[in-house]
């Protein structure tokens, strides 16, 4: 597995693999979680797919089977500014709009979103090691353009997962249960500088 980084201005440099990681999209978040979420038969897409974001997508075999997107919190693009500061404004009723309420605006603190995992990877390790790639290549795009830290909206048992990469992640809000998929999710932030630089294995 490798990962791959791009933006608007360069994922025509990698065939088909940006509308292949909107495809691996829809197939999780759409026809496993159920949500109802902007997608056609083949590929979810939304009003953050703009170009503002920034992708890490994971390669394997020539197949992609891992991403996610992110932008700072300073992007703005038409009324769309970033996620969670979109539901602060209640743009998105599903997610509860006090969940967080620091309005970064900045382009130290990088939101990411639509983080995915295929469920065709063999086996915990695969994940694991898919999930560190996505992780390492978000810091390999965003650290450059002056990203200190990273902010998601994602599972509470993730920053555990991205400590043992090396990263001081931690959960920054309540959780919340999603109406849609009836998971638990919570604001997590973590800094793009690792507090170690050998990667320990999460058990």
């Amino acid at each position: 597995m490798n990962y791959v980084t791009f933006d608007f201005t360069t994922f025509h440099k990698f065939g088909s693999t940006f509308y292949d990681y909107l495809g691996l999209r829809k197939k999780y978040f759409v026809d496993e979680l159920k949500w109802d979420i902007f997608h056609d038969d083949h590929v979810e897409m939304d009003q953050y797919d703009n170009p503002l974001a920034h992708y890490s997508v994971i390669i394997k075999d020539g197949k992609v089977v891992g991403g996610a997107r992110t932008a700072p919190t300073s992007a703005k693009w038409g009324d769309t500014t970033y996620m969670l500061k979109d539901v602060a404004s209640g743009k998105l009723p599903k997610i509860p709009d006090q969940i967080y309420t620091d309005n970064f605006e900045t382009d130290r603190v990088w939101e990411c979103t639509r983080l995915v995992v295929s469920n065709e990877l063999m086996g915990m390790c695969e994940k694991i090691e898919c999930l560190r790639l996505i992780v390492e290549g978000i810091v390999h795009e965003t650290q450059p353009l002056g990203a200190e830290h990273l902010i998601c909206l994602s599972p509470p048992t993730l920053p555990r997962m991205f400590c043992s990469f090396g990263y001081g992640c931690k959960q920054v809000s309540d959780p919340y249960i999603c109406p849609e998929d009836g998971r638990k999710y919570a604001v997590l932030m973590m800094p793009t500088a690792k507090v170690f630089s050998e990667v320990k294995k999460a058990v």
